[in-house]
């Protein structure tokens, strides 16, 4: 089977005005978009994240952002609704469009719109466990060369002043905290110690660390309270025995008895001097037994030199009592003093066993209290060190000695516009409207079922005409069509350019409003 191209060229000729009139709106469109669309400047600053500058061995910063991390936090604070808008009214950044519509922004479009136009791009960092260098590129899309570089310039400058102020205020908010903490601490610590102090003034003699003093006095005071009963059995048999030796015989004098009897604190004394000179040969001088017993001697001591001055009265009384009555009276008063004495210990027995049985909960609680103490002065000691590095890495950002960013290269007037390019929009709306039109031209013919020509006949009917006379229009069905086309023509070159310019100039920009259907697009 062969194509019969004459025909199918005939039809296309015969359906040429299917395919100028897409391909004039399409060209025009095309051509009106490269006059209208405005110039598009970009100018680009580029910017480097620099490391520490001062050895983190030697003194490290307490600012601990990654750089990634930090330019993140960087461009989401410069890209807020109120920057953007204070921005874009200090620079006078839409006064150049006060005679277009573009002066009709809210300020929702204003903002959407910057967004749109400010690039931010960083490369490096450490992937993969490979550290490069974090390059930051800024850029910015203006209507102007000098616009472009000063947005993008005023850009870097808010990048560089929030870094500064981003890692300062860390390292003195670091500060403060442990500035407070240290304080806190130091206030809790002496809370802690006044409270350690008062218990053990409330419980002196109750406290673990005199625990064995103690038990070695409780030790000295039962063998004292043993010797003192032994003394008093032999004074109670003595006594006895003088009892019944005076009833029987009337007489109580003997050969071995002193003519001039001891008082009782001589006796003790001398006692306790016997007991002295036996202790002293096994224990040391500073040994506690041996100190109490040389105290109890001194007092003893002290008080018979006082009582010197009325012994003769007293010799002068005991002539005057019989020898029986006389050593009764020793007698008992040895008793009286030993069972005083005897009283005493128990007593001092008594309140050292209390303290002793007091101690152990003593010293749980006095270690408790000691435990926390410990706690918080090893939290306060700490607190300091931290305190003394937070005060270091201070230091260095205020010094912009720590992490930074550093300006490369400042961004400069473009000579060139970056978009739109001209050429290609003039030449896609050609081509845009050549496949149109064709596209029109075929669909109609494959919407035609008539009959065009003879093989048709043949084909369909299985006849074979004699003849055919095509169809003859009439002037005023010619005219009428022709009008058409014309009308096509017009509305092709004329009304859809002066669309494209009202929509430009009245209701929003035509680069917004292509920029809005691309970014609603699922591209």
């Amino acid at each position: 089977m062969t194509i019969d191209f004459r025909f199918y060229f005939s039809l296309f000729l015969r359906r040429l005005h299917y395919f100028l009139i897409p391909l004039s709106i399409f060209a025009a469109a095309g051509v009106a978009l490269a006059i209208m669309l405005p110039p598009v400047y970009r100018a680009e600053a580029v910017l480097i994240v620099e490391s520490q500058q001062i050895p983190s061995d030697l003194a490290d910063t307490t600012v601990r952002v990654e750089a990634t991390e930090q330019l993140q936090i960087i461009q989401q604070r410069i890209l807020t609704r109120d920057r953007l808008l204070e921005m874009a009214n200090r620079l006078d950044i839409y006064d150049r469009q006060q005679a277009s519509a573009a002066t009709r922004l809210t300020a929702d479009e204003i903002v959407e719109d910057l967004r749109d136009r400010i690039t931010i791009v960083t490369t490096g960092g450490s992937t993969r466990g490979e550290a490069q260098a974090t390059i930051v590129r800024v850029g910015f899309n203006a209507e102007t060369a000098p616009l472009s570089a000063a947005v993008t310039n005023e850009i870097v400058t808010m990048i560089l002043q929030e870094n500064v102020e981003i890692r300062t205020n860390v390292a003195a908010q670091t500060l403060d905290f442990f500035t407070e903490e240290v304080a806190r601490l130091d206030q809790e610590l002496a809370e802690r110690g006044a409270e350690i102090l008062a218990f053990q003034e409330e419980n002196l003699d109750a406290l673990p660390d005199s625990l064995d003093f103690r038990r070695s006095q409780q030790a000295a005071a039962q063998e004292r309270l043993v010797a003192l009963e032994r003394e008093e059995s032999v004074l109670i048999d003595r006594r006895a025995r003088l009892v019944d030796l005076y009833e029987t015989t009337g007489q109580v004098l003997s050969s071995n008895q002193p003519a001039t009897p001891l008082s009782p604190e001589e006796r003790q004394l001398q006692g306790l001097q016997d007991e002295l000179a036996q202790i002293s040969a096994v224990l040391s001088p500073t040994n506690p037994r041996v100190r109490v017993l040389s105290a109890q001697i001194e007092a003893l001591e002290e008080r018979l030199a006082g009582q010197s001055d009325g012994t003769e009265e007293a010799n002068l009384q005991a002539e005057e009592l019989s020898l029986y009555e006389i050593q009764l009276a020793d007698i008992d008063g040895q008793l009286d003093f030993i069972q005083s004495q005897k009283d005493q210990i128990q007593r001092t027995m008594d309140a050292l066993q209390t303290s002793i049985e007091a101690t152990p909960g003593n010293a749980i609680i006095l270690d408790t209290l000691e435990r926390d103490y410990a706690n918080i002065r090893a939290q306060y000691d700490q607190a300091v060190a931290n305190r003394a590095r937070a005060e270091t890495g201070d230091t260095i950002e205020a010094l912009a000695k720590g992490q930074r960013i550093t300006v490369i290269e400042q961004a400069i007037a473009p000579r060139e516009p970056e978009s739109p390019n001209r050429p290609l929009l003039a030449a896609g709306g050609v081509g845009a409207g050549i496949v149109v039109g064709l596209a029109v031209v075929v669909l109609i013919e494959l919407l035609n079922s008539s009959i065009r020509r003879p093989v048709d006949l043949t084909n369909g009917l299985g006849i074979m005409p004699l003849g055919t006379i095509p169809m003859i229009r009439t002037r005023g069905e010619v005219i009428r069509r022709r009008l058409i086309i014309l009308a096509g023509f017009v509305i092709a070159l004329g009304v859809v350019p002066w669309a494209l310019w009202y929509v430009h100039t009245r209701i929003t920009p035509l680069d917004a409003l292509i920029n809005q259907i691309l970014s609603r697009l699922p591209i």
